[in-house]
């Protein structure tokens, strides 16, 4: 068994298409009237099929999980970032961790925590 996709509920789909593939260039595979499914296994779901799926309110900024993305040229993607959502809301700015790695969190549109972290040392692999 293996995870295929991860699935996020989102106010504006379009406006979301957008920011994910501003951000981190993920294409649309497949937009099935309030399903999209992009590339890397997100998909986005308007946000009134998932309350009526879950029978109840979705909490934005839940900090319930995150979705966590490797950039090795950090620094460029925060310029991006700040250059094309200047109001985007941040958890912590580019800092450093505990192990070396430098990380940022921000929430999408929608309240969906992000992180994006440069890879940590020996882990390039992992994933693979």
């Amino acid at each position: 068994m293996r995870l295929k996709n991860v699935l996020i509920a989102v106010k504006d789909i379009e406006k979301s298409k957008q920011f994910y593939h501003d951000l981190f260039g993920l294409a649309v595979i497949l937009d099935n009237d309030g399903n999209v499914i992009m590339t890397e296994g997100l998909v986005l779901q308007d946000e009134k099929i998932w309350r009526n799926c879950l029978g109840t309110e979705i909490i934005p900024g839940s900090n319930a999980c995150e979705l966590y993305f490797e950039e090795r040229e950090i620094d460029a993607f925060v310029e991006k970032l700040e250059r094309l959502y200047p109001s985007v809301q941040y958890v912590n700015r580019l800092m450093s961790n505990g192990r070396g790695q430098r990380v940022i969190r921000f929430y999408d549109l929608d309240g969906n925590l992000i992180e994006v972290g440069t890879p940590v040392r020996g882990e390039e692999c992992l994933a693979d």
